[in-house]
């Protein structure tokens, strides 16, 4: 097995993010959209249940996740942007606070496993015809590749992944020489 690559392309992104929508497969669709906008790792993302999005009491989507992540054992907190907040309102319907986001469909009381996200996300890289070797950990790969393009400065990309070195981060974001050649071309003194 490769290194986990991130989705670069803009079109073959909308493409893969698409893939279980176009299919109505919301769950799967939710797992993508839930792991592309919030660099969560894949078991943080399965341990989620309806009550950290959703106010039950209250009857309102909550406007951030906050869990503590297992690998790192610190607190996270994530903003639910309009991309996220439009995948769960799909998914919901008749959800108790107990149950989970990505559950069986044969029990809203169990969570998939590693390996059923792992088909989910291989599944929807191959029926879109993405190179490389694309995996859960692509999503949170994903996320800061196209945040970096954005302008979002390394550190702070380092503090949303929790990690302990800035190398760490630099390997995540999948820079490759066509993005170095771009900086050297924009930087026309």
């Amino acid at each position: 097995m490769g290194t986990t690559n991130p989705i670069r392309g803009k079109r073959e992104l909308e493409k893969f993010k698409n893939y279980y929508l176009e299919k109505e497969k919301y769950r799967n669709y939710l797992l993508i959209i839930m792991g592309l906008n919030t660099a969560l790792r894949i078991s943080d993302i399965l341990k989620l249940r309806w009550n950290d999005v959703y106010d039950f009491q209250n009857k309102r989507y909550r406007s951030h996740i906050c869990l503590v992540e297992q690998k790192t054992g610190k607190k996270t907190m994530i903003a639910v942007n309009h991309s996220l907040h439009e995948a769960l309102v799909m998914c919901r319907k008749d959800r108790n606070e107990e149950d989970f986001l990505f559950c069986t469909h044969s029990d809203p009381s169990h969570a998939i496993s590693r390996y059923q996200a792992y088909r989910i996300i291989r599944r929807a890289a191959e029926g879109c015809g993405l190179e490389g070797h694309i995996s859960c950990h692509s999503l949170r790969k994903t996320f800061g590749y196209h945040a970096w393009k954005q302008g979002v400065p390394p550190a702070m990309l380092m503090n949303i992944y929790n990690h302990s070195s800035y190398q760490i981060t630099k390997r995540y974001l999948g820079i490759e020489q066509d993005d170095m050649d771009y900086v050297f071309r924009k930087i026309d003194l």
